[in-house]
């Protein structure tokens, strides 16, 4: 096994970190990781912000489902979806004009434009991920930046066309945590199927529950439970909310879309 899939084999999430900064040649390192992800058309549709302010990590650490740890990370880095630079350029290039030219209108950033800037994102996160993971450095992803929809977007100043999905909290692992063991995951027959997508059967669906490794709580099963502590939880409901908000303020009617 190569050097490459050793790391990706071994990696896993880390929430306690040494009381020592990244060096600023290890963070450049992981950035430009970042920056070299695959991106739609080269467009680059995400932006990275570097989260070094303790009062901001503090407030993130509050309203990002109330994780301490978050603001104890000696290295944050908030991924963005992000088709405002585009759009602003758009816009400085004269394109407007250009539309109307054409006998069309210009179009502001939609739906699908946003899930395209999500994988953008994404994709750049999990580059830095394993650059970090080559230098030692541990990571865990944060998905409940995309609770709180309002508060992030004047805490960071966050303009119409960008929104935050994901966040990585950075650093260097403690020796309990070299030492923990990996989470499991499903085994491949539950996951990947041949050319079509396939259902699984009752037998199979207890089976998958069985083996399930993560965190469980109130209920019978194991589905029960990860119902109550994942998809019927209060963070849940205000993720779902956030992101509903979001979609109504990013494909809003402006006068410049086409109908």
């Amino acid at each position: 096994m190569n050097q490459t899939l050793e790391i990706i084999r071994n990696r896993k999430s880390v929430r306690v970190y040494e009381d020592t900064p990244i060096p600023e040649t290890s963070k450049e390192m992981i950035i430009q990781a970042a920056m070299r992800a695959p991106t739609a058309g080269n467009l680059m549709l995400y932006s990275i912000l570097d989260i070094t302010d303790p009062a901001i990590k503090e407030r993130l650490a509050i309203t990002c489902d109330h994780q301490p740890f978050i603001a104890k990370a000696p290295l944050v880095l908030l991924f963005l979806a992000d088709w405002q630079r585009w759009y602003d350029c758009f816009l400085a290039s004269g394109v407007p004009e250009f539309c109307r030219e054409k006998g069309t209108s210009m179009r502001a950033p939609r739906e699908g434009d946003l899930f395209l800037a999500c994988c953008d994102a994404l994709v750049a996160a999990q580059n830095a991920v394993i650059a970090a993971e080559s230098l030692g450095i541990g990571s865990c992803y944060i998905g409940d930046i995309m609770e709180n929809f309002e508060i992030h977007r004047e805490l960071l100043d966050l303009p119409e066309y960008v929104f935050p999905i994901a966040m990585l909290c950075l650093g260097y692992p403690t020796k309990g945590q070299l030492k923990r063991k990996q989470t499991a995951r499903f085994d491949r027959k539950y996951m990947v199927f041949e050319n079509n997508y396939r259902r699984l059967e009752q037998d199979e669906l207890t089976q998958m529950c069985k083996s399930f490794s993560g965190r469980t709580g109130v209920g019978q099963n194991v589905g029960q439970q990860v119902y109550m502590k994942k998809f019927s939880a209060g963070f849940s409901h205000e993720m779902n909310r956030s992101v509903k908000k979001m979609l109504e303020n990013w494909a809003g009617e402006l006068p410049q879309q086409d109908s």
